[in-house]
């Protein structure tokens, strides 16, 4: 009976998980149709692929929960996850990140490696569901009427809380949108005491202002994002940057740590410690609007120069600070040489 139990719940996993991509799908048509375009549908199929991507993953959902078509959908689910997985790989291979939008609005993260382990799963699903129509066909009728049908409820209850989960989340990025389009000028004057901020490491531990700012040096906040590819190949730059300044190089980006942690290392940055920010919290304090882009902050917590915004202003704001130290270095030198007078 247990394993009645599990084929059971396994099937009602995998209708709420395609019940709900359809759902969002088909709520977002315009985040639908620019996710279809994003992952190279020729264009002509694009309006096709958006309106019956949701109608198949609806009709899915609905089949691994009816006994005499369970099968059928199981194999469709294999299938499906199988094309998204390689379209996925195949987009990652090119450094392409797009906005998967694989549950509506409430999933508008760039693909990753997360997003493949999440398939993965989801494919371990399918084959347990196809497994379970040959080897237990009588589930559920073989169930106590009240048991499966107290699954069935509870089921729906957890896809409706996922939903408005993603909904708050989704609210929220829309805010941070409203609240960056508001701030007026962009960017903090030159000389403001620099905000502080508690931002998340790829470690899931916490890393402040002061923490970056008790080295004695100046801190440069390059704010990335995971599916931008002007900072993808800005972060390969970094490393070079930082041996010939003397500045702590802190990449800023959105979303998960872990997510974060796998962009950095695609990127080879090293040892360029990333943090990540819950939506846009430290870029609403920086007036920052866009990626990539930086924030120069000298040693004693003070703005130092305006937003660098875009991979050539962020270049021109590193060799500035390059060519003040070595000025000042050779000041230096030079009064010490003339202290010294000739021997």
């Amino acid at each position: 009976m247990l394993i009645e139990y599990g084929v059971w719940v396994t099937r009602l996993a995998l209708a709420v998980v395609f019940g709900l991509s359809a759902w969002g799908k088909l709520a977002d048509r315009a985040g639908t149709r620019q996710a279809v375009g994003d992952f190279e549908v020729p264009v002509r199929w694009v309006p096709a692929v958006a309106w019956g991507l949701p109608v198949v993953e609806a009709v899915l959902a609905v089949g691994v929960v009816l006994p005499w078509t369970v099968a059928a959908a199981a194999i469709g689910v294999l299938l499906l996850l199988t094309v998204f997985t390689a379209v996925m790989v195949r987009l990652m291979r090119r450094g392409k990140h797009p906005a998967c939008s694989c549950f509506g609005a409430a999933s508008a993260t760039p693909i990753g490696a997360r997003s493949i382990a999440r398939n993965g799963v989801l494919m371990l699903l399918a084959a347990l569901v196809l497994w379970g129509a040959f080897a237990r066909p009588s589930v559920p009728a073989g169930l106590p009427a009240d048991t499966a049908t107290g699954l069935a409820l509870v089921a729906v209850l957890c896809g409706v809380l996922a939903w408005l989960i993603g909904q708050v989340g989704a609210l929220r990025r829309r805010l941070d949108e409203q609240a960056l389009s508001t701030l007026g000028a962009e960017g903090l004057p030159v000389g403001s005491v620099a905000p502080e901020f508690d931002l998340l490491d790829v470690a899931n531990t916490r890393t402040s202002l002061a923490d970056l700012l008790a080295a004695g040096r100046a801190v440069l906040l390059v704010f990335v994002h995971p599916g931008c590819e002007l900072c993808a190949a800005l972060a390969r730059e970094l490393p070079r940057w930082r041996s010939r300044v003397d500045l702590t190089m802190v990449a800023v980006g959105n979303g998960d740590a872990a997510e974060q942690a796998a962009w950095g290392v695609e990127q080879e940055l090293g040892d360029i410690p990333s943090l990540v920010q819950q939506g846009n919290e430290a870029a609403l304090r920086y007036r920052v609007r866009g990626t990539p882009s930086a924030v120069l902050i000298d040693a004693d917590g003070r703005v130092a120069a305006p937003v660098a915004r875009g991979a050539i202003a962020i270049r021109e704001l590193i060799l500035a600070r390059k060519s003040v130290r070595t000025q000042l270095s050779s000041r230096s030198n030079g009064h010490q040489a003339a202290m010294r007078g000739p021997r």
